[in-house]
């Protein structure tokens, strides 16, 4: 145990009471903020918004955090797990004066406390969490479970950096926070730093007891002894002593950090997992709050988890009971007759970039250094004729990966993660530099595992997406793959980082941190082995919601696209780039230099592929967006060109979907102008897109002729069938999208229904010859593009 004196354990004491004491006025009052008078209605807030239970336990853990920073000079990230707890953050970012130093406003005095006071929970204040707006915050908690997994995401190549991350016995109930506590099967005491949780039990959710809060001391140290942790249990209602357990706890626990990591760092370390430490901390709810309100009990329950006293401007009982509880703390004997905190507690507080609220790995791009890239173009698939070369387009993204991990191997800044599917993915040349993450035991047999790989494979999106979170909130760079039908699994934590950038990009001092980068694959149209349980392309629905500035929608038709792609978006900042590609053999359509011009506008007219020019006005516009639906199209142009020779048809090839919308909407939008010499005013377009169709009107309903789009994409119709039969099932294959071109065009008369005719006798021909054989017809497993280009044409 460390051995604190009386007057250090006073002051500690103090400190606390002055987080708690901030915690509390910022809930409830809107002036006379150190009771210099008699606490009256006007005083109160009219709306009480916030939430009291965790906050005092949270306060309670960051003073002791800072005895441990100023005694031993650590850097710790203090993580808020319970999603609450932003009084908490607040006050102690306060105290300390980080707050202060952003936002110069808020004064270290009466005026800057009744400002701070007043903006919590208030119109064009700021919010009752741990916010962007929050000093030393990466971490929210609007949604629980992914504290943990954000901690150890901050800790990966950052050996100098302990993470102190905060659970709430509530948000300890969840599946994501469940499975992230096997994160320490990851964590490489060599080169990474260290997570020390800190699971708060202080009994109870919104209404509800919490199940570990229940269990014994000794289920729960077989429970986390299990996950391969070494708990140290704090616990107790008297402060003095609590201080004292968890001043000893503490030092326990850093002193088997330090031990850990020696033995890893010295020469000859053994490199197995160790078992690292935690602290269990059993604390009433609303401690030091009121002990009972109207009769009720409140400290040491669920009442006391949002506002205990909660008609503290009507009801003059109630007003009492929250001034008695706020003189209860003596703030007299916390801050001077200015409102400054007293010199002797301000000194508990680290100094500078020490303060948890002013470290730089809470603001990561202070820390960020851009990646080393390679010239994709190096890696560029050869193509000649438009789909002659045929090729696994995720497979030249394995190898342009495979450069970024060897290029940065020195500066361990880049990782990439999915759900146990980099091979299956055809990413597998990035083994060819690096290995997988493992910490477990390594057998003779197995292949690409070692202790410092780059490459992070667990069957949890939500591990994968939230370590991938906290490893740029922090100043790195990063890929998650993932199949496309289950990166649903992450909606919510997408949608809480997408807020995240959205706030933090209106923040001067919050700099710019690398995108959030996906590459979906085994997408909806090539599912063959697993069928309809695999088959779903909404994420790019979901992901179209976010903030125009936020989001980017990739779909790359070959690789060579795929390259300029992958490179653009490791390139940019405070983004989320989803790019969408298969990973099975398919056509390649554009050299290199055609690419780079394709991806460079987002969307452009393939002029080899249609029969008139940019400059004709064509009868009929075939579009696509995504590999499959170009292939489709092309082969349903292919098709119209043979049957109607004399039909003006233009292709459209869309990569980039946000460049649909308007230029007043989204930065990559085109102008109406822009939009009309694509896809005319007037003249009917067929579009065949990757995902469900409805995201394609949505996106275009404002434009000139949108009335004219005819969409085919995914119409929840799958099984486990041939690629060309799914695309049949949906009807974005080649046969009823020259249908739909001709039936849009009536003055083709017999020889439109001549063609019509050819196109349902193939269908016919096609659902017996897939019924019978298992597999799609010769004539469409050998389709290939057999016109002229518009070079060999000129020749």
């Amino acid at each position: 145990m460390a051995e604190l004196d009386d007057t250090q354990l006073g002051l500690m004491d103090r400190y606390w009471r002055a987080a708690n004491y901030v915690s509390v006025g910022q809930i409830y009052l809107m002036d006379n903020p150190l009771l210099r008078e008699p606490l009256k209605a006007q005083h109160v807030k009219p709306r009480l918004l916030g939430h009291w239970g965790t906050t005092p336990g949270l306060n309670f853990i960051y003073v002791h955090l800072n005895r441990v920073i100023k005694n031993r000079g650590a850097d710790i990230l203090y993580i808020c797990g319970p999603g609450h707890g932003g009084p908490a953050v607040v006050a102690n970012t306060y105290l300390e004066s980080s707050y202060s130093e952003i936002y110069p406003e808020i004064t270290q005095d009466e005026e800057g406390l009744r400002k701070l006071f007043r903006q919590f929970s208030f119109p064009g204040g700021i919010p009752s969490h741990a916010a962007p707006e929050t000093p030393g915050s990466i971490h929210e908690g609007g949604e629980l479970g992914y504290a943990l997994v954000h901690a150890f995401g901050a800790a990966f190549d950052n050996p100098a950096l302990t993470v102190a991350c905060v659970v709430g016995d509530g948000e300890a109930e969840t599946g994501p926070l469940a499975a992230a506590w096997h994160s320490n099967k990851f964590l490489n005491p060599k080169v990474d730093g260290a997570v020390l949780p800190i699971l708060h039990l202080n009994g109870y959710k919104i209404a509800n007891p919490t199940l570990l809060a229940r269990m014994s001391d000794a289920e729960l140290c077989e429970l986390f002894r299990g996950y391969g942790y070494d708990p140290l249990f704090v616990e107790g209602h008297e402060p003095m002593p609590m201080h004292r357990a968890m001043a000893g706890s503490l030092d326990l626990a850093m002193d088997r950090i330090n031990d850990i990591q020696g033995g890893a760092r010295a020469e000859g370390g053994s490199g197995e997992r160790p078992r690292w430490p935690m602290i269990v901390l059993r604390s009433p709810k609303g401690w030091t709050g009121p002990k009972e309100v109207d009769g009720k009990k409140v400290e040491d329950f669920w009442r006391s988890h949002q506002v205990p006293v909660s008609n503290a401007r009507g009801d003059d009982a109630h007003r009492k009971i929250l001034e008695e509880w706020l003189r209860s703390y003596q703030p007299q004997e916390l801050f001077d007759v200015n409102g400054h905190l007293l010199p002797e507690i301000a000194a508990l507080a680290p100094e500078g970039d020490k303060r948890m609220g002013s470290l730089p790995h809470a603001n990561g791009g202070l820390l960020k250094k851009d990646l080393l890239l390679p010239d994709w173009r190096g890696m560029a698939v050869e193509v000649g004729r438009p789909g002659e070369t045929i090729a696994e387009t995720t497979r030249y993204m394995g190898a342009y990966l495979r450069e970024v991990i060897r290029l940065n191997a020195e500066a361990k800044n880049f990782r990439l993660m999915g759900p146990d599917e980099t091979a299956s993915n055809r990413l597998d040349a990035v083994f060819e530099v690096t290995d997988r993450v493992w910490m477990e035991k390594i057998e003779s047999y197995d292949v690409h595992l070692a202790r410092d790989g780059r490459v992070m494979e667990v069957l949890s999106e939500h591990l994968c997406q939230g370590w991938l979170e906290g490893y740029l909130l922090t100043g790195r760079h990063g890929v998650f793959s993932c199949y496309e039908a289950f990166i649903h699994i992450v909606d919510s934590m997408v949608n809480q980082h997408a807020k995240w950038l959205k706030v933090m990009a209106e923040l001067p001092w919050r700099k710019p941190i690398a995108s959030l980068n996906y590459l979906l694959t085994s997408h909806v149209w090539r599912q063959d082995h697993n069928g309809f349980s695999h088959q779903d392309p909404g994420f790019a629905d979901f992901v179209a919601n976010k903030k125009a500035d936020i989001v980017r929608l990739y779909f790359p038709p070959d690789a060579n696209t795929l390259l300029w792609v992958t490179d653009h978006c490791l390139r940019t900042r405070n983004r989320i780039n989803v790019v969408t590609a298969g990973k099975q053999p398919q056509p390649q359509w554009l050299p290199a230099e055609e690419a780079e011009r394709h991806c460079v506008v987002g969307a452009g007219i393939w002029k080899w592929a249609g029969t008139c020019g940019g400059g004709e006005d064509p009868d009929v516009v075939m579009a696509c967006c995504g590999d499959v639906p170009t292939l489709e199209t092309l082969a349903a142009v292919d098709l119209l060109r043979r049957e109607l020779p004399d039909l003006r048809v233009r292709v459209v090839n869309v990569v980039d979907l946000m460049t649909l919308q308007s230029k007043a909407t989204h930065p990559h939008g085109f102008t109406d102008e822009e939009f009309d010499a694509l896809f005319t005013r007037e003249n009917p377009v067929i579009f065949a897109y990757h995902g469900y169709p409805y995201l394609i009107h949505r996106l275009t309903y404002n434009r000139t002729n949108h009335t004219n789009f005819h969409v085919h994409g995914f119409q929840e119709e799958g099984t486990t069938t041939t690629p060309f039969d799914m695309a049949v099932l949906n009807q974005i294959d080649r046969f009823h999208l020259a249908m739909a071109a001709i039936r849009r065009l009536p003055d083709l008369g017999a020889e439109g229904d001549r063609a019509i005719d050819k196109c349902r006798l193939s269908l016919e021909e096609h659902s017996r010859y897939v019924r019978e054989h298992g597999e799609d017809m010769p004539e469409i497993q050998k389709w290939s593009w057999l016109h002229k280009t518009a070079a060999e044409a000129r020749d």
